[in-house]
């Protein structure tokens, strides 16, 4: 027997209509915030930030590759991984689908992590995705645009990220397991693990200048999840609960999964 509300399919029609109604509001708030983010003031970018990439040294402009536009998200792969964030990763199943439909409206879409490019090719290939990945080594990049923390930053307890001053957070002794094995996915411990932040960036190409139009992190990030959006919609949600407790069971890597729940189908 469930523990779950039931009812007659009149009760959940009417419960439904009232939750479309929500739903529709949600909708029109959601446009209107796209709105304000379009209309927010571009910042030229005149620092020379140099990339790796598979076709060899790039600067910020290189990577639109012929488009107006250009999207980067702030992949978690710290120059001490050995692979990257399961997190990130979940993001990034889905770059290689839609990316020819972003370029078809003259959209370029990155990933751009810290870690030297031979790291991220090797990784790229483990997890079969074709969308270009640039190394940011050796660039401010990471740190201008809020994705990554310093060690001297993390000595001294106070970092900025996402437009505000945090304090840098570890897991008490008696609960750091589950952490310590998370950040271990990736090759490193907990506090290497978090000197890197999730994140995504947006740029402009006008007249040969490259402008910053908008940046976002944390739940910021929630709609780039094809995952959650729909998780949302399955009886149970995202299932959440398990993930502070027991984050390797929350979600993996997409290779990953038969190792604890048995072949995939």
């Amino acid at each position: 027997m469930t523990s779950h509300s039931t009812g007659t399919r009149d009760q959940w029609l009417a419960a439904r209509l009232e939750l479309l109604q929500a739903e529709k509001e949600l909708t029109r708030r959601g446009d209107e915030l796209a709105r304000r983010r379009r209309e927010l003031p571009w910042v030229r970018i005149d620092k020379d930030y140099r990339f790796g990439t598979d076709e060899g040294p790039a600067s910020l402009a290189d990577l639109f590759r012929g488009h107006s536009q250009l999207l980067t998200y702030h992949f978690m792969f710290g120059p001490g991984y050995s692979a990257g964030c399961p997190a990130c990763s979940a993001i990034a199943d889905g770059f290689n689908g839609f990316a020819v439909h972003l370029a078809n409206h003259d959209v370029m879409l990155w990933a751009v992590s810290r870690a030297p490019l031979e790291k991220l090719q090797g990784y790229k290939q483990w997890m079969d995705w074709s969308f270009p990945w640039a190394s940011s080594s050796g660039s401010d990049f990471n740190y201008d645009f809020g994705v990554s923390l310093t060690e001297e930053q993390e000595r001294t307890g106070v970092y900025e990220y996402n437009f505000r001053e945090e304090q840098v957070w570890s897991p008490p002794e008696d609960a750091r397991g589950p952490f310590d094995g998370w950040a271990a996915t990736t090759g490193t411990d907990w506090a290497a693990y978090t000197r890197e932040r999730p994140g995504m960036s947006a740029f402009a190409l006008e007249d040969g200048v490259v402008y910053h139009t908008y940046s976002a992190y944390a739940r910021g990030l929630d709609g780039l999840w094809g995952m959650y959006q729909w998780l949302d919609r399955a009886p149970r949600g995202r299932n959440e609960a398990r993930g502070p407790a027991d984050p390797l069971n929350w979600f993996r890597r997409h290779d990953e999964y038969h190792h604890a729940n048995g072949p995939s189908t």
